[in-house]
């Protein structure tokens, strides 16, 4: 696998170059997502009523989200609007249907059943309404496709479990490619310790559904090729 720094350094120049129009680049009339084979992303989506639409749109118009501007400046103004649904989320506003260990398990088992395959999960946290993924990206598999088969699958045996219908996750989701390491350290603390942050327990090694859990799974620990654990995606750099 090719360095950290030689794929995130292409990445960026390929940004600069074609910011919006470049074939990584895409959206589907949310936010702007770039997909390139061998980047890590760090992926969030969200409960349909995790956020209230009335209130995104606000905040949308506030931060000028839909006006044009460079990359840069659209980094800003999305890392602005990040900032304030995560703290809103974090509160556990909605539903949370995912507080169900019974839904939270389907979704755990989602992320991991294609893992080394299409993609590579280095780290997951399943919240009470909403979804933070770590994996890098490898050739032949579109970040888009890798989160809306999550979503589809998961929403029709959640859906099916709580007998009730119509929408479970909101449209759209947040990516976020990994700049350097120093990014990909504190990427893998905040998805780690969010239970901790959000009150729902004291340790992150006490949180069930996500990568920082120190308990057993049902299968065994996942395991690279070589077969060493995989338990600490951290170690991998």
């Amino acid at each position: 696998m090719a360095r950290l720094e030689d794929l995130t350094r292409d990445a960026l120049d390929a940004r600069a170059s074609r910011p919006y129009s470049s074939a990584g680049w895409h959206s589907r009339g949310y936010h702007p997502h770039f997909d390139q084979p061998g980047l890590i992303q760090s992926i969030t989506f969200r409960l349909h009523d995790s956020v209230p639409e009335s209130l995104l749109q606000e905040w949308r118009e506030e931060l000028d989200i839909e006006r044009a501007g460079g990359p840069r400046t659209q980094d800003e103004r999305q890392a602005k609007l990040r900032d304030r649904i995560d703290k809103y989320e974090d509160s556990g506003h909605g539903a949370c249907h995912l507080r169900e260990p019974g839904i939270a398990m389907i979704v755990e088992e989602a992320l991991l059943h294609f893992d080394g395959e299409r993609y590579r999960l280095l780290e997951w946290c399943v919240m009470p309404n909403h979804v933070h993924v770590l994996v890098e990206t490898v050739p032949c598999h579109a970040l888009g496709d890798m989160v809306q088969s999550w979503k589809s699958f998961t929403a029709k045996e959640a859906n099916r479990i709580l007998g009730r219908s119509g929408k479970f996750w909101m449209a759209d989701y947040y990516d976020r490619y990994i700049r350097d390491e120093r990014h990909l350290a504190a990427t893998c603390a905040y998805i780690r310790g969010n239970p901790v942050k959000a009150g729902l327990c004291e340790r992150e090694e006490a949180w069930r559904f996500g990568s920082a859990w120190g308990g057993e799974r049902a299968g065994g620990p996942r395991t690279q090729d070589d077969g060493r654990p995989r338990s600490s995606p951290g170690a991998r750099w």
